[in-house]
């Protein structure tokens, strides 16, 4: 009998780039929502760029709270295959908005598909939306807004994702100081296609509890003490790094760097229906990179913005499972 695979948790991962091909044709017919027929050719990205402009192709299928029930409910269920025993979904509530779609039903939606999840495969879900890079005040506020109104339904934080190197973070620090304010954590993207200053904007300027990506902060050694330091926990995310081009090859990934310098990394897929990636395979490649499937859980217990009685009941999954 096949041993089952060992807990994970994955604190990085957009709900909208988990919908596996198939299924975004079925919900793209559902709503009369025109895709190419050769969706998979698309995911073959020339750079971080085209990426986000295949995302907001592909994501707008998404368009009902039925949609984005389901897109959790079957990711979770993909996940728990892989050992996922915690995930902190990111969706971009703004994005769907602007496409028509009202902000209840992107969150009704998502948080529906929490509970159901939890029922049905066993991974508890949490919700951190994203603020898209480059989106208005406005709608930057009204995603906090809406974020704090769900936080008894799983919605834990709030996140900046998008073009970084376009947009830095500085601009958002006010709607950050109030998302802290509604206590919501602060999980922006940072240091995955910017340098070291952009890992230092989302620290300083917004308070970062944690962040998404965070490689490139191994170009300033004295950040790099400081994350170690302060036990900041980056959400790592190998192959999708190698997807978007924003590392050349897995031996050239940062990680290792990171690892030897102390600072906690987790480990996530990011996009795993658009970067052909699942949880074992970036599991197993951080693994080739001196990250041990325990430490990577371990940062992931540290790092999830749950409740404590749930990060102890995560933190016992972890001691109890015998790793060797």
């Amino acid at each position: 009998m096949a041993r089952k695979p060992f807990p994970k948790i994955e604190l990085h991962v957009h709900l909208e780039g988990t919908v596996r091909a198939d299924t975004l044709r079925t919900i793209a017919k559902r709503n009369d929502y025109a895709l190419p027929d050769d969706l998979e050719s698309l995911y073959a990205f020339r750079d971080f760029r085209h990426f986000i402009d295949v995302w907001i192709l592909t994501t707008n299928a998404l368009q009902t709270a039925d949609d984005f029930r389901q897109m959790v409910v079957d990711y979770a269920a993909e996940a728990a295959s892989h050992g996922a025993v915690y995930l902190e979904g990111i969706f971009s509530p703004a994005e769907r908005v602007r496409r028509g779609v009202s902000w209840q039903a992107a969150f009704e939606g998502v948080c529906d598909g929490a509970g159901e999840a939890r029922e049905l495969h066993g991974v508890e879900v949490r919700l951190t939306p994203d603020i898209p890079r480059g989106f208005t005040q406005e709608e930057a506020r009204a995603t906090v807004e809406w974020a704090a109104r769900y936080r008894d339904r799983g919605v834990v934080g709030v996140g900046l994702g998008g073009l970084e190197a376009e947009f830095p973070p500085e601009p958002y620090a006010e709607v950050f100081a109030l998302a802290r304010s509604l206590g919501l954590g602060s999980v922006p993207h940072a240091g995955e296609v910017a340098g070291a200053a952009s890992v230092r904007g989302a620290l300083e300027a917004l308070g970062a509890d944690r962040l998404r990506h965070g490689i490139r902060a191994v170009e300033d050694p004295g950040l790099l003490d400081e994350l170690a330091a302060r036990g900041i926990v980056l959400d790592v995310c190998p192959l999708s790094n190698i997807r978007t081009g924003a590392v050349a090859s897995l031996a050239e990934h940062p990680l290792s760097r990171l690892v030897a310098a102390g600072v906690r990394c987790s480990i996530s897929t990011d996009d795993p229906a658009m970067f052909d990636t699942d949880l074992t395979r970036d599991y197993e490649a951080a693994r080739t990179l001196g990250l041990a499937p325990r430490a990577a859980y371990a940062a992931g217990v540290a790092g999830a913005l749950c409740d404590e009685a749930t990060r102890a009941r995560l933190q016992a999954v972890g001691d109890e499972y015998d790793w060797r």
